[in-house]
């Protein structure tokens, strides 16, 4: 029973057709593309369609400027020209087309009917040139202006949705069919030749030339419309993880998301480097109690304006934020990348935490709302940065005797009854790195809880 269990679950091998779509248009994708993916995708194409439609009208231009230049051989009782006709009319929807495509206003249909017309309009002007030059409809099957259509079928790769390249790619040959049509049953004295020296030298119409030029129409389209839906699936993969990694890189300093990005090799737990730093370890005060009288959403209010005032600070001095536990927020200035000055740049943010903290608790005093207050410590020393954890959790963190002993330090501070302390190494050597100082009291000898040694410690507020 066991076996057919096993068995019955086991999934089918993919069915050969199966097999050869994925090797033609690649892997399929997931059942539902998430739909800030899919609005990135679309704003990436609304500007696609600006290019379009200047591309359009440069080239509207040069066939323009190379038309001026031709002789012209109209007879006397033509009432006009078709062409110049037919080049102002397609100016003119081109640059309607421009204007919705600035303003996003575009639609998947109109977007079908100018594939639609900017075929016809290419069509109705090779079909024109036999009048032009007063010769059989067979000359205009000799027009190179034909090129042109490739590069209409290719501005529909711009977009990257392969049914718009189809759409061009269709039309053009079914337009091509049709100006053959017209010359062979159009033309009571149409001849058909099989001679390709005849043909390239008469009006003559080698049919196997024409339905070349079909083929490659559609081949081409073929090609494109491949290579388009292949390179859609990596452009929704790579949106995709672009979006998930500029969400994730959120919770990371900038100088640690760019260290991911940028790694040639996989990040490996106790990959670490060893820096001189200096470790910022604030607490929010009392937040314990208040979190038990207040209702969540104050709770997290509070820590939110917490979090901010003092992540701006650190990221002003140059530092980096090296995680949040709570309400205490630990950060680091020199350890994700190398600093000349990360104690005076410590004790910079620390003067700044301070002092917002003063307004903060000032605002919110008057504002009749509880009014915590915040305890720092900082200190230098050298530490290791780098990725601890296993191959399926990593986390980037420092760590070191630097990071410990801030973290009581600052538990330290209720014991002194400040604010604010650092050890007095850390206030000398951010005095040496260009910071003035504070005049802050000296507290020798202090009795650390935790700490085995005296330590020698300075106020800052």
């Amino acid at each position: 029973m066991l076996g057919h269990a096993l068995a019955d679950d086991r999934q089918p091998p993919p069915s050969a057709w199966r097999r050869l779509a994925t090797l033609v248009v690649g892997p399929p994708l997931p059942a539902r593309v998430p739909a800030r993916v899919q609005a990135a995708i679309e704003a990436d194409q609304d500007q696609s369609e600006v290019l379009v439609s200047l591309i359009q009208l440069l080239a509207l231009a040069t066939f323009a400027i190379l038309y001026s230049l031709t002789p012209k051989a109209f007879p006397a009782n033509v009432p006009f020209e078709p062409v110049p006709v037919t080049l102002a009319i397609y100016c003119l929807f081109t640059c309607g087309r421009l204007w919705l495509a600035m303003r996003r206003r575009l639609r998947p249909w109109f977007l079908a009917l100018s594939v639609v017309v900017d075929i016809v309009m290419l069509m109705l002007t090779i079909w024109s040139f036999h009048l032009q030059y007063q010769a059989p409809p067979a000359l205009s099957l000799k027009a190179p202006t034909l090129m042109y259509a490739f590069i209409l079928i290719a501005l529909r790769t711009l977009r990257f949705e392969p049914r718009f390249v189809v759409l061009a790619g269709l039309t053009a040959s079914a337009g091509w069919l049709l100006m053959v049509a017209y010359a062979v049953l159009g033309d009571p004295d149409a001849q058909i030749t099989h001679s390709f020296k005849t043909y390239a030298m008469s009006f003559q119409i080698l049919l196997g030339a024409e339905f070349d030029k079909v083929v490659s129409l559609l081949m081409v389209t073929f090609i494109l419309a491949v290579a388009l839906l292949r390179a859609r699936k990596l452009l929704i993969r790579a949106t995709t993880d672009q979006l998930a990694a500029d969400e994730l890189s959120r919770f990371f300093a900038p100088e640690v998301a760019g260290r991911i990005r940028s790694t040639d090799l996989a990040i490996e737990p106790g990959d670490a480097e060893l820096r001189e730093a200096a470790i910022l370890m604030t607490d929010l005060r009392g937040f314990t109690p208040l979190s038990e009288q207040l209702p969540p959403r104050a709770v997290m209010a509070i820590l939110s304006e917490y979090q901010t005032r003092v992540v701006g600070a650190v990221t002003d001095a140059g530092g980096s934020i090296d995680k949040f536990m709570g309400d205490g927020i630990l950060a680091s200035f020199g350890a994700t990348r190398t600093s000349r000055t990360f104690a005076a740049d410590a004790l910079r943010a620390t003067e700044a935490i301070l002092a917002t903290s003063a307004a903060w608790q000032a605002e919110r005093r008057a504002a009749g709302l509880p009014a915590p207050g915040i305890g720092a410590a900082v200190t230098t020393g050298r530490v290791m940065f780098g990725a601890i954890g296993d191959a399926a959790r990593l986390e980037y963190t420092v760590i070191g005797e630097p990071v410990n002993l801030a973290a009581k330090l600052e538990k330290h501070t209720k014991v002194e009854g400040v604010r604010a302390l650092c050890t007095a190494d850390a206030y000398a050597l951010g005095q040496a790195q260009g910071w003035p100082g504070n005049g802050g009291q000296m507290r020798p000898g202090a009795g650390v809880a935790g700490v085995a040694q005296p330590v020698d410690l300075v106020v800052l507020g």
